[in-house]
């Protein structure tokens, strides 16, 4: 389907769209994994904790879940040109004030910026009016290798500014790339909008805010405030009562952000659950992973970041031949196969110890990236070919919003399911012991949970470090076991319910003349 030789027959504004675009799309993935990698530092120049440095990627996800929507509609309603490009201004200003944060809560803030910057430069509604047909397909190939490249060498791009400048210059240095995109983008983009749009559905935007904000505050303080505590109990209710208001507003909308009426076809709700579950699972592992290696196999950042490889070249080999195969293979059946593959790696990963290297994870990884690759831009060309291409920004709106929730429930809850385990092991394997006296039990697990276990040892008297070193590895690992086993049981679901839902005849077939719908039931 990526069909260069007649790529080369694009024109000017497509290519130029097309570039963009993807520049873009590369930097979003960016702003998190380049992140992960400098957590060590970030944790240690802020004084940060665990808990901080959660909300230190959700504030980023939440914004970016919570506008998105909006961003869509006002493509849609504005220009889809013009919001990029304010996005894109965003962007830019997320990044500068990110590399200046002087303490936890300005990062939070900052990347807060930065997600509602990249939820208004969702490019996708410029590509699907810009592409029609194979040409749509083959540009949704590149793009969707622009945001793998992204993704998966982040940590690598992020560990090497970060041991050669320092954690601030991971952000600065994307400053002068988002000049260039928005320069790019005024002189060679063209404009489009729905004619058919006419307004913002503020209360959709206020009620899946709020109930997304308590949802992610749920899941990042359970483990702290006690899951029983009444302030956790409270949110939890709070969030039933807002998602139940949410539903209702979109219900009585004429054309709401997020248009339930979708989710009476099949493919749309395979397509947004697929969206979910590879968010909540590959790409939260991402974050996850270079925390075990730097806390527990002692690498710096850029090890950690060269130890990501190994998922990131199947990311590039699978996306473009993932294009090829969905003209000859119905989508469901090699995006079902690629959350089994996930599936599978994760089990692989999950053999581990406290005295496994990087060799035990290799086999999971390059298996989990196959999958990863099969999915990830065939995914949005079957989310967005349901609608008419003038309805494209809600559509790839919703289900970008499903792939940050989706992120942001594997960042909190696969994070609460990690600390708890951890702090269950450290304070078990401590109890009754000297290093457990003195009431330092709770600061111990605290620092290994944040993966400073070299931190956590070196507070300790030297004749304790070695038992501790132990303890904490093993604790450490204990936690990589439990993610990576429920990593593995919802891939596992996925697959099957998108296995079920996906099905071809749902896309909408366009004309490349008239961008009308010609056959709303192709097999």
């Amino acid at each position: 389907m990526l069909n260069i030789r007649k790529s080369f027959r694009w024109n000017t504004h497509q290519w130029f769209t097309l570039i963009a675009v993807c520049i873009a799309s590369f930097q979003e993935p960016l702003a998190t994994t380049m992140t992960v990698v400098a957590l060590p530092d970030i944790e240690q120049t802020l004084n940060a904790n665990f808990t901080e440095l959660q909300w230190f990627i959700n504030a980023y996800v939440l914004m970016f879940a919570a506008f998105v929507l909006t961003a869509g509609t006002l493509m849609d309603l504005f220009g889809r040109r013009l919001i990029f490009v304010i996005g894109m201004v965003l962007f830019t200003l997320g990044f500068l004030f990110c590399g200046l944060a002087t303490d936890p809560l300005w990062l939070s803030i900052s990347r807060g910026v930065l997600g509602i910057g990249a939820a208004l430069s969702l490019g996708l509604p410029l590509l699907v009016h810009e592409f029609d047909g194979r040409d749509r397909a083959s540009a949704f190939g590149i793009w969707g290798v622009a945001v793998c490249i992204g993704s998966a060498f982040g940590p690598l791009i992020g560990g090497v500014v970060n041991d050669i400048l320092n954690w601030r210059w991971v952000f600065l240095i994307n400053v002068p790339i988002c000049v260039i995109v928005i320069a790019l983008t005024l002189a060679q983009v063209r404009e489009s909008r729905d004619p058919d749009a006419r307004h913002i559905d503020w209360a959709g935007l206020i009620t899946f805010t709020s109930m997304f904000s308590l949802l992610m505050f749920t899941l990042i303080e359970g483990n702290e405030r006690g899951w029983t505590s009444p302030v956790i109990i409270g949110t939890l209710i709070a969030t039933g009562v807002l998602l139940a208001a949410f539903l209702m507003a979109e219900g009585r909308q004429a054309r709401p952000m997020f248009d339930l009426s979708l989710f009476r076809l099949p493919t749309f709700v395979g397509a947004s659950t697929l969206a979910v579950v590879i968010a909540g699972t590959f790409f939260t592992l991402i974050v996850y992973l270079p925390i075990y290696f730097q806390g527990v196999l002692g690498y710096s950042a850029t090890q950690a970041g060269l130890a990501l490889v190994p998922m990131a070249l199947p990311l590039l080999i699978m996306g473009p031949l993932a294009g090829k195969l969905a003209a000859y293979l119905p989508s469901r059946v090699f995006l079902s196969a690629g959350l089994v593959m996930i599936s599978v790696g994760a089990v692989r990963m999950a053999d581990i110890n406290a005295y496994s290297g990087l060799s035990a994870l290799l086999g999971g990884m390059i298996l989990a990236g196959i999958g990863a690759g099969l999915i990830n831009g065939e995914l949005s060309n079957v989310a967005v070919s349901v609608v008419v291409p003038a309805r494209s920004g809600m559509a790839s709106g919703i289900n970008h919003t499903m792939r940050q929730f989706g992120f942001g429930i594997g960042i909190a809850g696969l994070g609460a399911i990690f600390s708890y385990q951890i702090r269950a092991s450290v304070l078990t394997s401590i109890a009754n012991t000297p290093i457990g006296e003195g009431g330092q039990s709770s600061g111990l697990a605290k620092r290994v949970i944040a993966g400073d276990i070299d931190g956590a040892v070196s507070s300790l008297p030297l004749e304790v470090q070695s038992v501790f070193t132990q303890v904490a590895k093993v604790s450490f690992v204990s936690g990589m076991h439990r993610i990576f086993l429920v990593t593995a049981i919802v891939a596992l679901i996925g697959a099957v319910l998108t296995f079920m839902l996906v099905r071809d005849r749902d896309v909408i077939q366009v004309s490349a003349k008239t961008k009308a719908p010609t056959d709303l039931s192709r097999d």
